[in-house]
């Protein structure tokens, strides 16, 4: 099940993802999720949910042109892209999560590769639509797995329409388990011929609590530097919800019209599409959704919120809740090669390399690596933040981006902890932003992971290819399907002064038992040639966030006499690397 994908919270299955930004001023957790081909997810949920209560989850199709950190939103200040303050999506979550004690609420906003969600269906063709479907329940599963009955809430804002298109497409009758459909300036790709009128009619009268939202505006004759934005006659918003209004009600949906404000109204007990005229002839596509709360209006219309936790079209009545720059920083590493579609197994890459000569193991083992021969768990890192006192008595603290286990070769489903002379995981490391740790780093790391295990030693063919493999399956065995921050089942390779007391040496420090106690103390009697089945890569982000206000390099921080401490315990470390042998 573990081979499957990480699982979220170490519980449910399908999910790469690593712990990026938990409690703070908003109790909430963040995690990444990468599902092939090139869709990326952050899954938002309270730190504190309300037990016995059920859960809604939002899956917030992103607009096009928006990362996922945008659409999250964030204070505005300097240097701050005006995209951060456009659709405060992560603001208006925690609005209603203030306002509602009768249920949950997680937020999977997704992002597909290119930032366009109309593209990425291009690319994939038919087999896109059955991804999208694949995604969708993987992700409801997995929350319900963790917080128990889960609905669905399916959103998209402007191109993200195209991911409810596609979502549409897979059913044949759409899943019950679907509770709201919201179109938030997003039903461009509506398509009456290819039955969505006649799905969504069946699913609005197979429950009567099915609801579906439409959010548009009156865009026909609306003009950009002096050029009409829609340039056909059947395009646009207004007319695609108008084709929609016209789809229900010839399956037998009666929709009433009238007026709310601005906007133009067809509603029935189950619909609201709301349409704003726009007598100015502005730009409202995204206004609709950030400075207006439509979003949290198509969340709550036709419940007992409505109106009551916003103000729609009135002022942002959540300003509150807008994070400031640290909550919102979200790191990747998408410097790192997506994973190619034909690239070995993990297992199926040891037997290809078990009988090779050390030179060649080597060379292929680094070939994989910086082709991105990895499983996607490990392209998010974990935060770690430690405090020590400077030589002026002053505390500071570090916060360190450490992969959530050892460096692997393989998929999420078949992978090998990898192990590998250092001036392979130097190289990885140098390609990629990363930096090998101290022993005090190797401590550090031991002491916040979520997950310890008893170290498991062998005695026989110790530095064996097929060893490696056999000791994977004994840790995966102490895991039994457990997942998320793993310490305690390799030594570590590591950065020290002690490297160039002796040529060509390589230190090695760990393999903690539950005690806290290291089998290996810091040691360099091996040559650098040296592998054998306990040795594992740890890699650590080279930027290291000091006092949560400045990024300095590894490098700089272990050269600095009022900081190394942070990350050392033999003072400062003047030359924190392996030395890359000349090919």
């Amino acid at each position: 099940m573990f081979r499957h994908l990480i699982a979220l919270f170490a519980l449910a299955a399908l999910i790469t993802s690593g712990r990026l930004a938990a409690s703070g001023p908003f109790h909430e957790t963040d995690r990444e999720i990468t599902f092939e081909p090139g869709v990326r997810v952050l899954l938002n949920t309270s730190d504190a949910p309300l037990a016995g209560k059920p859960t809604t989850l939002i899956l917030y199709a992103l607009p096009n042109g928006n990362t996922i950190e945008q659409t999250v939103g964030k204070m505005r200040g300097e240097g701050v892209h005006w995209r951060f303050d456009i659709q405060h999506i992560g603001a208006q979550t925690r609005k209603l999560r203030s306002a509602d004690s009768t249920r949950n609420y997680a937020v999977a906003y997704l992002e597909a590769d290119g930032k366009s969600w109309p593209t990425w269906r291009k690319k994939q063709a038919q087999a896109g639509d059955a991804r999208i479907r694949e995604i969708v329940e993987s992700l409801r599963g997995d929350v319900e797995a963790t917080f128990g009955t889960t609905d669905v809430a399916l959103v998209g804002h402007s191109g993200g329409g195209s991911l409810e298109s596609g979502f549409l497409n897979a059913y044949t009758e759409l899943p019950a388990f679907l509770s709201r459909v919201v179109y938030l300036d997003s039903n461009y790709s509506f398509d009456a011929e290819a039955g969505h009128g006649t799905k969504l009619a069946n699913w609005l009268e197979a429950d009567p609590r099915h609801t579906l939202v439409v959010l548009a505006y009156d865009d026909r004759n609306v003009e950009l530097d002096g050029k009409k934005i829609i340039t056909s006659d059947t395009g646009g918003t207004w007319r695609a919800t108008e084709r929609m209004a016209a789809a229900l009600q010839a399956e037998g949906v009666i929709l009433e019209e009238g007026e709310r404000g601005a906007y133009r109204r067809l509603f029935a007990p189950q619909v609201e599409m709301l349409m704003h005229r726009n007598p100015e002839l502005k730009i409202l596509h995204t206004a609709l959704v950030g400075d207006r709360s439509g979003y949290l209006h198509a969340l709550t219309v036709r419940t007992a919120l409505e109106d009551k936790v916003v103000t729609f079209d009135g002022p942002r009545e959540w300003e509150e809740y807008i994070a400031k720059d640290e909550p919102n920083v979200y790191p990747s590493i998408q410097q790192i090669p997506p994973r190619a579609a034909d690239a070995p197994t993990g297992s199926a890459f040891i037997e290809s390399i078990a009988d090779l000569p050390r030179q060649e193991r080597e060379a292929a083992v680094k070939t994989q690596l910086l082709a991105g021969n990895i499983p996607n768990f490990l392209r998010r890192t974990v935060p770690l933040t430690v405090e020590a006192l400077g030589l002026e008595g002053t505390s500071h603290t570090a916060t360190l981006e450490v992969m959530p286990d050892y460096l692997a070769i393989g998929s999420d489903e078949d992978f090998v902890r990898m192990p590998m002379n250092p001036h392979t995981a130097q190289a990885f490391c140098d390609a990629f932003g990363f930096v090998m740790p101290t022993r005090k780093m190797v401590n550090d790391i031991w002491a916040a992971s979520d997950i310890k295990i008893e170290p498991h030693p062998l005695t026989e063919a110790r530095d064996a290819t097929r060893t490696f493999l056999q000791h994977d399956r004994i840790i995966m065995e102490q895991l039994a399907g457990r997942t998320g921050f793993v310490a305690g089942h390799k030594k570590d390779v590591v950065i020290s002064n002690r490297i160039y007391e002796k040529p060509n040496r390589v230190a090695i420090y760990g393999w903690h038992y539950i005690t806290g106690k290291p089998i290996q103390p810091l040691t360099i009697v091996h040559v650098d040639w040296y592998v054998d089945y306990s040795h594992g890569i740890r890699p650590v982000r080279r930027m290291i966030r000091i006092d949560g206000k400045r990024d300095l390099p590894f490098e700089e921080v272990l050269a600095d006499p009022h900081l190394n401490n942070l990350l050392s315990d033999e003072g400062t470390i003047a030359k924190p690397r392996y030395e890359i042998p000349a090919e």
